[in-house]
């Protein structure tokens, strides 16, 4: 689904707006209408937001209903997302697991740039204990600049969520590792495929 939004959304889409369409992307139902509860909305810090979904409607991707309320109806208009697999449980699962993705855990008041970059990089772990990812996926998956995602990377080892990271230049991967406690465990969760898989 991230590699289905980094297509789908404009390369300047903000990075509030993507997490707000990943939620919408995840729990739409077969029609394509969503419904987020508020208690969500202010969970992700995106309650009363109205301006994430004008910018979502702005670039034709979903549709709103007339109301000016914070959480409006919502239309999603592409029909790449009504015939989705996995299906909806699924994709509720992973709806949930990508507002805390374990196992990069990230402080609560963390702003969406550094909660989209931690959701990335999650979506790309493995049982071991350094981590890679190409760099221009990476950048491309966040909508950032590479130069971006590299101040965003120290960002997340300046906050501790990252032990470190560095630029493979010769692969041009992107290396990181997570405290210990974040990593130890990892082989025991399950991969969260369908967030990170592509529409079909």
């Amino acid at each position: 689904m991230l590699t289905y939004l980094a297509a789908a959304l404009p390369r300047f889409a903000s990075p509030a707006a993507r997490l707000l369409a990943l939620q919408c992307a995840l729990r739409a139902n077969s029609r394509g209408h969503v419904h987020m509860p508020a208690g969500l909305l202010r969970g992700m810090r995106l309650h009363g937001r109205r301006e994430l979904w004008e910018e979502l409607a702005h670039a034709d991707w979903l549709l709103l209903s007339g109301s000016r309320s914070s959480v409006p109806g919502v239309q999603l208009l592409d029909a790449a997302l009504l015939d989705q697999t996995p299906g909806r449980s699924a994709r509720r699962r992973a709806a949930h697991w990508a507002l805390r993705p374990a196992p990069v855990r990230l402080p609560a008041a963390a702003p969406p740039t550094l909660r989209l970059v931690a959701l990335v990089l999650a979506a790309h772990m493995s049982s071991a204990a350094c981590q890679r990812t190409d760099m221009d996926v990476l950048a491309w998956l966040c909508g950032h600049s590479r130069h971006q995602a590299a101040e965003l990377l120290d960002r997340l080892v300046v906050t501790g969520v990252l032990t470190a990271w560095q630029h493979d230049r010769d692969a041009d991967e992107v290396l990181w590792q997570l405290p210990r406690t974040g990593w130890r465990s990892i082989a025991s969760l399950p991969h969260p495929s369908a967030v990170h898989d592509q529409a079909r």
